[in-house]
């Protein structure tokens, strides 16, 4: 079972082909969501092959994986013979996604066993590889996972971290299948990047925020942004299969946390900061992705404001909101912490985007500013993001080109383990 990046590929519309995916499928009862997993490779543009073990066809039958598909499902060595497909299968992989890994699946993938056409597969094949465990709690915290999971990191297979969640039965807790979303965000990286993600961020703590605030006006309305939080949540959920302990600070986003991160909610912009005075004291890092309100009103109605049919105008006073960029990264809590700051602009007669962003970097005085356009729909609500990450240190200018938000999310944790000390 190894990672390396000789048939990673772009997906874009110039590529000669469509990437070819191998979606392995293991024995537990999230067998069933492998089923979006593989819709949502389909819709990204992926030719997928489905490579189920026998137990996981007690869940989810063949003829369910070859409609969603188009491709025949085989379980076992000896199936298509001349061709050798236990061998090619893994061979003219883009990529390997195993949805979901039981604890069997990973014993038997840690020590090389191929004595079914998934661990064939995964062990012949040369292309990067992404394991979405799922197994009741007890199952994941064994002394034997770990080190199964750890063996497998170690080989550069992305492991993803399970959710914490309701599991089968009654049960809940840690070790519920990470959300398909989660799972082909990661899988669409995969295929862009070349190589395995690196686990560069182990032993770092990382705090990210995410959304938008929303100051309240009355019991009804509030003054708020259009951040809907994925630059947010996809950072998170990078820095964390890159090996961060990653707390998340969400402000009004309505999706769901990603695998391994813990999840901080609040509303106005006051909240937030709160929350970023309590734990930025420990951070190695701090992303504020999260959009934050400048102004909030003065005072907030306890009831419902009411049109007034004798007026046609309704006057608010506005007061300024802390700014918790700048005093971050004035009094920074911990020697060698790197502070990154967003800048969403538009341009307009005082300067372009670029200008405002480099007078933001200069008047924050953070280490990294990722600046991007949101005129003309870019940037907010959407799940594509470009940028150019701008550094106080005079380096050279990264340019980010249009791709997923988990794209741009990878170069920030790429500046992020640049950065941070040794």
């Amino acid at each position: 079972m190894t990672a390396s990046s000789s048939r990673a590929t772009d997906l874009n519309p110039a590529a000669r082909r469509p990437p070819r995916v191998v979606l392995g499928v293991a024995g537990g009862i999230a067998a069933y969501k492998a089923c979006e997993v593989l819709r949502m490779l389909r819709s990204a543009g992926a030719d997928v092959t489905v490579v189920p073990t026998q137990s996981a066809l007690k869940f989810v039958g063949a003829a369910t994986f070859e409609a969603l598909s188009g491709h025949p499902v085989a379980t076992d060595v000896f199936t298509e013979v001349p061709t050798v497909a236990h061998v090619a299968t893994g061979q003219l992989a883009d990529l390997v996604v195993v949805v979901p890994a039981t604890a069997d699946l990973l014993a038997r993938a840690a020590t090389g066993r191929a004595d079914d056409l998934l661990t064939a597969t995964l062990l012949v094949t040369g292309a990067p590889v992404l394991v979405a465990p799922a197994m009741h709690s007890e199952m994941w915290t064994h002394p034997a996972t770990t080190d199964n999971v750890a063996l497998l990191r170690g080989r550069g297979i992305t492991v993803l971290d399970p959710a914490v969640g309701r599991l089968t039965g009654a049960d809940s807790g840690i070790g519920r299948l990470p959300e398909p979303a989660h799972i082909v965000e990661m899988a669409m990286l995969l295929l862009r990047r070349p190589g395995s993600l690196p686990r560069d961020l182990v032993g770092r703590r990382v705090l990210v925020t995410a959304g938008g605030t929303r100051e309240p006006l009355d019991p009804v309305r509030y003054l708020g942004n259009r951040s809907s939080g994925k630059q947010g949540y996809a950072i998170a959920l990078t820095a964390a299969a890159r090996g961060a302990d990653v707390t998340l600070i969400s402000a009004n986003a309505t999706l769901a946390g990603p695998p391994g991160v813990t999840v901080v909610s609040v509303s106005e912009a006051r909240e937030l900061q709160a929350a970023i005075v309590g734990f930025a004291t420990s951070m190695d890092a701090v992303v504020m992705a999260a959009a934050v309100a400048d102004y909030r009103p003065e005072t907030t109605a306890l009831t419902k404001i009411k049109k007034d049919d004798e007026s046609s105008a309704l006057c608010l006073q506005l007061v300024q909101n802390p700014d918790i960029l700048a005093a971050l990264s004035a009094d920074r809590a911990k020697r060698g912490q790197v502070i990154v700051g967003f800048a969403a602009e538009t341009g307009d007669e005082h300067g372009s985007i670029l200008d405002h962003g480099r007078a933001k970097l200069a008047r924050k005085g953070c280490d990294l500013l990722v600046v991007n356009g949101v005129d003309a729909g870019r940037g907010f609500e959407v799940d594509d993001n470009s940028a150019v990450i701008l550094a106080a240190d005079g380096s050279e200018p990264v340019q980010v080109p249009l791709g997923p938000k988990t794209a741009l999310a990878a170069v920030i944790c790429d500046e992020l383990a640049r950065r941070l000390p040794a």
